[in-house]
């Protein structure tokens, strides 16, 4: 291999995952590219393996890793990030790119994270945060509904509940702190006023001190048409948002991003990897923090790496080395959109096992991409394996020829009680 290239893992198994392998795998300076675990996309994408790896075994990571010589991992998704993987990775002198787990709890901990907003003066949501069930109903009763609930640590996109009314958010705060709907991860609940406004989501790379902005994205969590539904860990996105206009981009970086980078590391905590910030933009401008992730959204990514021109494996580079004041982002002036296939009953209870067929027609200029989120080949037939199935996003050159696009794609995709949203990018085309 030329001594330029370096061997990179890329941890998890979702449509980020593929997305990061499919643009990895582009670079000059990549040479062998693996995915742990993968899935059915990773494993037919050209120049990409899939490694029999479960992405929150850190120990059997850190060991391949070693013995593979790779020479950079990339994390993918929030479970081993908030477990400590970054910090195994550094202990074993491995290059592994996201934040450690001290600051992984920005995602990890929405009590942590609202906290870490009141003290950084960063505008958020009215909220108190509760372990004990008595607590939290008498907080309800004061303060009324609608009411937002959230399960305090991870829960898969799920953990949100918009409450119109107070019998919904007193089910909700009993199923998290009495039921085991959400294990662990709702041991502590946060309520919070429900503000209103338009959802955007921002994405950066940060090198614990510099911010380099990624492309501009807006998606959608709820499950059905017109907003409606439950939440869900998104079920499609485009690129540009038409609402990030330069006025906004300018709040957003100086009311948020950068008080957020210079709070994490006024309080020990050096932040390296992709920041995402879900915020409401309320009337008049303002934008509110509704949540952090440690790492890039899905399925923003998709339709945003679609965009990007750029060498990531370089600018991963940069930010590792804390140099991204030094490069920039070059983006397709095009726009991208992906819409997400689910499995029937998502985000509830589903089946998995079920075929999928993919019948795609290889179009011109990578203009589309059906990027897995939940797939295993099994036998020479591809499976579901997860409620968020498949991806299928497109360019375009406007908004409503990438919508086209991607809706057409998914004519040609097939599995049985698949569904999904049919107004994905409507309101901004």
């Amino acid at each position: 291999m030329p001594r330029a290239q370096r061997n990179i893992l890329i941890v998890g198994g979702g449509g980020r995952e593929h997305a990061l392998a499919w643009k990895l795998v582009q670079s000059p300076m990549a040479g062998r590219v693996l995915v742990a675990p993968g899935n059915g996309g990773t494993a037919t994408e050209a120049g990409v393996e899939n490694l029999n790896i479960d992405a929150t075994d850190i120990d059997a990571l850190v060991a391949f890793a070693a013995d593979a010589e790779i020479g950079l991992t990339v994390v993918g998704p929030e479970a081993p990030l908030v477990a400590g993987i970054v910090d195994a990775f550094s202990a074993a002198g491995l290059a592994c790119f996201g934040p450690a787990r001290a600051a992984a709890r920005l995602e990890g901990s929405k009590a942590f994270a609202k906290d870490f907003m009141g003290r950084h003066g960063i505008p958020t949501a009215r909220h108190r945060h509760f372990d004990d069930v008595d607590g939290a109903l008498r907080h309800l009763r004061e303060v009324g509904a609608p009411i937002v609930v959230k399960a305090d640590g991870l829960a898969a996109g799920k953990g949100v509940i918009l409450a119109d009314d107070l019998y919904t958010a007193e089910a909700a705060v009993r199923d998290m702190l009495s039921g085991d709907r959400f294990g662990a991860a709702g041991s502590t609940v946060v309520i919070e006023e429900w503000l209103r406004g338009t959802e955007v989501s921002y994405i950066a790379l940060v090198d614990g001190a510099h911010i380099l902005p990624l492309a501009s994205a807006q998606d959608y969590k709820a499950r059905d048409d017109g907003g409606r539904g439950p939440n869900t860990g998104g079920m499609g996105a485009f690129s540009p948002s038409h609402l990030m206009l330069p006025d906004l981009e300018h709040r957003i970086l100086d009311e948020v991003m950068r008080p957020t980078v210079a709070g994490l590391a006024a309080d020990g905590l050096q932040y390296v990897g992709f920041l995402y910030a879900g915020l409401m933009i309320a009337e008049g401008g303002t934008p509110y923090v509704l949540e952090y992730n440690c790492r890039l959204g899905d399925p923003e990514t998709q339709p945003i790496l679609l965009r990007l021109r750029s060498d990531l494996l370089a600018l991963i580079d940069a930010a590792a080395a804390g140099r991204l004041h030094q490069v920039e982002a070059h983006w397709h002036e095009q726009a991208a959109l992906g819409v997400v296939l689910a499995a029937g009953g998502y985000p509830g209870d589903y089946a998995t096992g079920l075929p999928v067929r993919i019948d795609v027609p290889r179009m011109p200029n990578d203009r589309v991409k059906v990027f897995h989120a939940g797939t295993r080949i099994q036998g020479g037939q591809l499976l579901s394996t997860s409620g968020r199935v498949l991806c299928a996003a497109a360019l375009g050159d406007d908004l409503a020829e990438a919508r086209n696009t991607a809706y057409a794609a998914l004519q040609d995709v097939e599995m049985p009680g698949g569904f999904y949203r049919r107004d994905i990018g409507r309101d901004a085309t």
